[in-house]
């Protein structure tokens, strides 16, 4: 069976849907490029989703450049075993250590994917996802981007043949070097791309202070607190919770809209949630024609309601 390359930058979600989309196509080996000593969550994730095998390249300061330490490790492996596919994060370092590997050895590139078959065919969601499109490279092995939130993660244990990668940072590799880096706090709530639960406000909200009924709402849930681009560029939340085309994709079990109409670009952010419940006093408001559940009201009079109750049931 085909030998299919999965780049896993960091244990996650996203890296458990790589490993499960790419099961099917061939002999799944998991390429880790890590500074020494961090790689034993990536490493275990990869063995929980099937990896036959892991490729484990451990150097000194490469979290000190830009990609491209990494993506010369993954080519040179690419040139190697010449897999059958290569699979990638649609992250903005997944998406830049594609796009050098592509040209470095002429293979075709696809981004943002949510399936791959193995035929090489690839699904892609465009125009905000209003359309879906098939396509396929012409030339070489598919390249491909995994769009987040694509498929559900299903584990299968194995024990993967661990190979260890001699490598070291090329000169060419340190014109582009990180100068410093700034680590996010993390609240108590769950990452917004990982919830199964994200309750969502959107210019309906009407002032940052009122999106604390948002928060209450999700804390009572368990889950994430999103907002619509309306909402953030109003200055109400912060741009980095916008769920949407422009913002962060969700597919959560449980999604609730409050406040928000549902325009095309914040759809595409959060139309393959499980279960969608929207809340908003405008009958008419396309977000309707999406959820599962609507009602038609205020939301300050309707989310207090269901906070109770699922304070109730506690």
């Amino acid at each position: 069976m085909a030998e299919v390359f999965v780049y896993v930058d960091s244990a996650g979600k996203l890296a458990a849907e790589m490993l499960t989309m790419a099961r099917p196509l061939g002999e799944v080996s998991a390429v880790i490029v890590s500074e020494p000593g961090d790689s034993a969550e990536a490493v275990a994730q990869a063995a929980e989703y099937g990896a036959s095998k892991v490729y484990l390249a451990e150097v000194a300061g490469v979290g000190d450049y830009f990609m491209v330490p990494k993506a010369d490790v993954v080519t040179e492996l690419f040139k190697e075993h010449a897999p059958s596919a290569v699979l990638l994060p649609s992250t903005s370092e997944g998406k830049a250590v594609a796009a050098y590997l592509a040209v470095s050895t002429g293979n075709g590139l696809l981004t943002d994917v949510s399936a791959l078959d193995a035929e090489g065919q690839a699904t892609q969601e465009i125009f905000a996802g209003a359309s879906v499109s098939t396509s396929k490279v012409t030339k070489g092995v598919p390249i491909v981007t995994v769009k987040a939130n694509s498929l559900a993660a299903e584990p299968s244990s194995s024990t993967p043949e661990q190979v260890a990668v001699e490598a070291s940072i090329s000169e060419s590799a340190k014109k582009v070097a990180v100068v410093e880096k700034v680590e996010e706090p993390k609240g108590d709530r769950p990452d917004l791309t990982e919830a199964g639960v994200v309750v969502s406000g959107g210019r309906g909200v009407g002032s940052a202070e009122q999106f604390k009924l948002i928060e209450d709402v999700a804390d009572a849930l368990g889950g994430a607190v999103g907002a619509s681009r309306a909402a953030t560029d109003a200055g109400y939340y912060p741009h980095k919770f916008q769920v949407g085309q422009t913002g962060t994709t969700v597919s959560p079990q449980l999604y609730v809209a409050a406040g928000i109409s549902g325009a095309i670009q914040h759809r595409a952010g959060m139309q393959t949630s499980r279960t969608i419940v929207a809340v908003n006093k405008d009958a008419d408001a396309p977000i309707f024609s999406l959820a599962d559940y609507g009602v038609v009201g205020d939301l300050f009079k309707v989310l207090p309601q269901l906070l109770e109750n699922v304070e109730a049931r506690k």
